[in-house]
């Protein structure tokens, strides 16, 4: 009888309603007030992610003053700035310091795949676009690997594998580590920043005929063979310029990759002063296109204006045609002749010794392509100075990749300006959609002026591109409609 009472009075107790809670205790569930604001201060979209769905795509904020922008900003003033022959000693070409940086960035994009906390969640396709050329390039190493190699094939093709390996670093890290679209958008300034810088120098190069490069002089790095130099082309005392690339065709396309991004950060930069110096910096980047002398350049520029036109109003249109003139203007009195010269590159061109040598290069490739198609004689095997110059990336690939490599090319290049196209299509403000129409125009231009230069053979062409493919993917992910944030309060809570 006790042991049924105390269990009913167990039970009754259980039962009973809770005691009510003091109006002092409800302080502990009371929003604590906002903190002001600081004036100025406009809080990022991109938080930390939590509580993230399978298939949801997140983006990070660290608390860190170097992240994945800050080393691919290195990159970039690395590249951009010094001389494409300074090198580390013994490390041939890829031993340029922007590069180091880029094999660096590839480690630390495996590394952080290892741990959960620090990968990016979500899918990605610029990975898989990259996976497949990448696919391309080892089955031709190994390929050649299997045919047998000399020794200066063989260091050609290992040299060829840290290269793409740097490529791949730069194209993760931009599309996977880049954290926000404000810290996006300080990679793309820079970048322009310093293609002006390398336009000054190439305008300086043509008015004083004197190669500037070679006073750059940096403690622990070593020319790696001569500098490009000046060269005479179109008579008239009118030379060529390179900057501080590899080559003047280079230096051309280099210079339009700029100008999109240039045009719209004059247009968008968040306040006058700066939106004057972006002006200015693209005046300058599109008024040394021409000192070049090559028509690579210009058609690159002209591909660039036509993938932005959609993005633009019919004012704008005109504004840029205005300014475009003037420009032409401005050239045509400063240096006579300099128009009349680039006209005839065009006009003349079923005369022109270069255009008839990279025509007579077909027979010859696709003869030994007939001898490996598939993959290729191996991955870098196909050196300029032991067989033939070709002025084509895309019979290089030919040559080294076979149709496969081809396969893949495609695939890396118009992946890139298809995810910008998705990201145009998906982004919700007139700023987000025009920076997606400038992403775009850079590989395009890529893929076209690939048929007139062995592109992949020049490293401030290749890390420029790496960049903006990479900055196609970050678009991509950054107006994903699954896309989901956090904030500190709820951070706070999971630790």
């Amino acid at each position: 009888m006790t042991s049924s009472t105390v269990a009913g009075e167990s039970r009754t107790r259980s039962q009973a309603p809770p005691a009510a809670v003091a109006p002092d205790d409800l302080r502990i569930f009371k929003r604590k007030p906002k903190r002001k604001r600081v004036q100025g201060y406009r809080p990022s979209p991109d938080l930390l992610p939590v509580l993230v769905d399978e298939g949801t795509y997140a983006s990070r904020r660290r608390r860190s003053h170097i992240d994945a922008a800050s080393l691919l900003v290195l990159v970039v003033i690395l590249i951009q700035l010094l001389p494409s022959r300074l090198v580390v000693p013994d490390l041939t070409s890829v031993g340029r310091p922007g590069l180091l940086i880029g094999l660096l960035l590839a480690v630390w994009w495996m590394l952080s795949k290892l741990h959960p906390r620090l990968a990016m969640i979500g899918p990605q396709p610029m990975r898989w676009a990259f996976v497949v050329y990448a696919l391309t390039l080892l089955l031709s190493y190994a390929a050649g690997q299997f045919r047998g190699l000399p020794v200066l094939e063989a260091n050609s093709a290992d040299r060829a594998l840290l290269g793409a390996l740097a490529f791949m670093g730069i194209v993760f890290m931009t599309a996977d580590g880049v954290p926000t679209r404000d810290r996006l958008d300080d990679v793309q300034r820079v970048l322009v920043y310093c293609t002006a810088i390398n336009a000054v120098l190439g305008i300086l190069q043509f008015v004083t005929k004197k190669d500037l490069t070679q006073s750059i002089v940096i403690p622990g790095l070593t020319l790696q063979g001569e500098l490009v130099g000046l060269a005479d082309r179109g008579g008239g005392g009118l030379i060529r310029v390179a900057g501080t690339t590899g080559h003047y065709i280079e230096f051309s396309v280099v210079m339009a990759f700029a100008v999109p991004l240039g045009i719209h950060y004059a247009r968008y930069a968040k306040t006058k002063l700066e939106r004057r110096i972006f002006l200015i910096s693209t005046l300058l980047i599109a008024g040394s296109i021409p000192l070049a002398l090559s028509r690579t350049g210009i058609l690159a520029v002209g591909i660039a204006l036509l993938c932005m036109w959609p993005a633009w109003n019919w004012r704008f249109r005109f504004n840029v045609a205005v300014i475009s003139m003037g420009l032409l203007g401005v050239l045509s009195v400063v240096r006579p002749g300099l128009l009349g010269t680039l006209r005839s590159l065009f006009s003349n061109a079923e005369d022109d010794p270069s255009i008839k040598g990279r025509t007579d290069d077909y027979a010859i490739v696709f003869q030994y392509a007939s001898e490996r198609p598939w993959l290729g004689r191996g991955t870098g095997t196909f050196i300029p100075e032991l067989y033939r110059y070709l002025d084509n990336q895309w019979l290089m690939t030919l040559m080294n990749n076979g149709y496969l490599g081809i396969a893949g090319m495609v695939v890396l290049h118009f992946s890139g300006v298809f995810l910008a196209i998705i990201a145009f299509r998906r982004a919700e403000n007139e700023v987000d959609r025009h920076l997606c129409a400038a992403i775009s125009a850079v590989p395009l231009i890529a893929a076209l002026t690939g048929l007139t230069f062995d592109s992949f053979s020049f490293s401030t062409f290749v890390v420029v591109l790496a960049l903006q493919l990479g900055a196609a993917g970050a678009m991509w992910r950054f107006t994903h409609p699954a896309r989901t944030t956090r904030g500190a309060a709820v951070g706070a809570l999971q630790r």
